[in-house]
């Protein structure tokens, strides 16, 4: 039987890649920010609302690592930079709030799920979206001239 991916695949690649890495590494930063400010926003608002706040105080922290550690100088001025990376994440943010409120406010109770259900669901939300972003802002956010299709 077939591999399902084929050795030298490009979307495999592209997750072995360093710079995919050091994405990682500033993505886990900025959402080890996104969650702890959570407990804080939780203290002022709603869940679902903290969730909110946190990820766009995660997302500043991402958006500034990102341009100075991860991708390299991108074709776009930091404007259209700062506005496509907000593009990708509003995908993202939709993602983090749909699984962390699900989680934490119908799956969990259904089964009965006690131990720390916001806390878990909303570290399942802001890690879910990690590979979907990785591949919006190397090619669209932090787009290079090699990228650039002639």
């Amino acid at each position: 039987m077939g591999e399902i991916w084929p050795k030298e695949s490009y979307v495999i690649n592209e997750f072995k890649s360093r710079q995919f890495v050091t994405f990682v590494m500033a993505g886990g930063f900025a959402a080890v920010v996104n969650f702890l400010s959570r407990f804080f926003y939780s203290e002022y608002m709603s869940f679902g609302n903290a969730v909110i706040v946190a990820y766009i105080t995660g997302m500043i922290t991402a958006f500034v690592l990102s341009k100075f550690f991860v991708f390299e100088k991108s074709i776009h001025p930091v404007h259209k930079e700062l506005f496509y990376f907000v593009l990708v994440n509003i995908v993202a943010v939709v993602q983090t709030y749909l699984i962390s409120v699900g989680l934490a406010e119908y799956l969990f109770p259904r089964f009965g799920f006690v131990y720390y259900p916001q806390a878990i669901a909303h570290a399942i939300g802001v890690a879910f979206p990690a590979f979907t972003s990785y591949i919006g802002h190397k090619y669209f956010s932090f787009k290079v001239e090699h990228d650039v299709e002639t």
